[in-house]
């Protein structure tokens, strides 16, 4: 997997308003919000998107979603938030590293897109 703003963030090149960290991931704002709440929870590993997976990933992929609940849980949102995982360019992927978006704080429609 190639290089992407994610990864710099990770390693500190770039800076982020980061919210959480643990051993396995990072979250952080959004820096185009598209809600009162809006971050996002990456693995550290480099995953290109949720079908690039492997079956080894499977603890990471969910400690990723209980990440998610607890941050939105922490930042006043436990009950209403919704998460957002985009797979591929047609999707709305525009950034090739795995991450779930943590939106709350506004009535979220359906369907999202």
């Amino acid at each position: 997997m190639s290089e992407t703003i994610f990864s710099k963030i990770i390693k500190r090149e770039i800076p982020a308003d980061i919210i959480y960290e643990d051993d396995l991931c990072l979250s952080f704002k959004d820096i185009n919000p598209q809600a009162p709440f809006h971050a996002l929870v990456i693995p550290k590993k480099p995953i290109e998107k949720v079908s690039a997976a492997v079956q080894e990933d499977k603890h990471l992929l969910g400690h990723l979603l209980l990440k998610a609940g607890e941050i939105a849980a922490d930042q006043g949102y436990e009950d209403n938030f919704r998460l957002v995982i985009n797979n591929g360019e047609g999707a709305g992927q525009t950034v090739f590293h795995l991450h779930v978006h943590i939106l709350a704080g506004r009535p979220l429609g359906w369907p999202p897109g």
